[in-house]
């Protein structure tokens, strides 16, 4: 661990150097039970030292210990509060996003209906009865042609006349 630069005695390293050796693995482990990542783990412990460097001329010798595991507790609490805010800025910024994605669509689908109903009026009428009676109506082959009076393979072609119309003048498959 490197301390930040400054005039230190060397009673103040040996002392830090000392606490560190003595409880750096404990508050490393407890840190990574609460955490279960053991890179967090090393930051967070790093961090832990480094406040207990900053308060080295006000703490009591003998709540070293305690006062470690404090700062290590409030560390991750810090830390996962920090990753909350973070979680929610980014679910907002997705929100957004699918809105405007959202809006986006329905623009595009709007387009693609208003097109497909000019292309619809233009088919012919033959053609265009097929198509709706089993694209809107949901009725198979054998039905359209029962109830036109003709036959299902005069409805295929008709069907397969009227995709072709809409390929042609949609360049869009369907």
């Amino acid at each position: 661990m490197t301390l930040p630069q400054g005039n230190y005695t060397r009673e103040e390293l040996d002392a830090f150097r000392s606490i560190f050796d003595t409880y750096y693995e404990s508050i490393r482990n407890f840190i990574y039970y609460k955490t279960g990542n053991m890179e967090l783990a090393e930051d967070i412990v790093q961090e832990t030292f480094m406040k207990l460097w900053d308060k080295r001329l006000t703490i009591n010798q003998e709540s070293i210990k305690s006062l470690l595991y404090i700062i290590a507790s409030n560390t991750i609490k810090s830390h996962f509060r920090h990753q909350k805010v973070v979680f929610n800025f980014a679910n907002e910024a997705a929100k957004v996003e699918e809105t405007q994605d959202s809006a986006d669509t329905n623009i595009r689908q709007e387009e693609l209906k208003q097109k497909l109903e000019r292309i619809l009026a233009e088919m012919p009428e033959k053609c265009r009865e097929v198509f709706l009676l089993n694209r809107m109506d949901n009725l198979v082959y054998s039905e359209i042609a029962e109830r036109l009076g003709l036959s299902v393979k005069a409805i295929e072609k008709r069907m397969h006349e009227a995709l072709l119309f809409i390929r042609e003048r949609l360049e869009y498959k369907i």
